[in-house]
């Protein structure tokens, strides 16, 4: 066990949660998303997802943040639960969901689980708002494009 391991460890994290730290699972970014959104937090760090969807299914998802290791760890957690999963099962992941999947973290960093929700909420919320605007352009040009 290394020695940042160690802390972590004694500081309240999973195994799990040190293992999604340590190996920064899902911690990049999806060149050409169908969704992203960047999101500031109340407690000051930065997340931003990256999406792609096919079908109303998620079927990547990733993240990147500037923030703590319970950001890391939020962030890994929440884009691994939603894989596969459709928009609307996204969506009602609820952060007591996140946490039981993290298997805890330190009770200062609960706030975390927010930020990664958040993070996620608008990112679809984005998604939604731009399929519908092109859902309507598709229609009200029917005749001119021949979609």
């Amino acid at each position: 066990m290394s020695e940042i391991e160690r802390v972590l460890k004694l500081s309240g994290y999973s195994e799990k949660a040190i293992d999604y730290y340590i190996n920064k699972k899902n911690l990049y970014k999806i060149e050409n998303a169908d969704a992203t959104f960047l999101y500031n937090g109340p407690c000051g760090d930065t997340m931003e997802f990256f999406l792609e969807i096919k079908d109303r299914v998620i079927t990547d998802a990733s993240f990147l943040t500037i923030g703590c290791v319970g950001a890391h760890v939020a962030g890994s957690t929440l884009t691994e639960m939603i894989k596969s999963r459709t928009l609307a099962e996204a969506e009602n992941i609820t952060e007591d969901q996140i946490l039981t999947e993290i298997g805890g973290l330190p009770k200062d960093k609960k706030d975390c689980i927010c930020l990664a929700k958040r993070t996620l909420i608008k990112a679809l919320k984005k998604y939604k708002n731009n399929d519908k605007d092109c859902a309507s352009f598709h229609t009200k040009n029917k005749d001119v494009t021949g979609l």
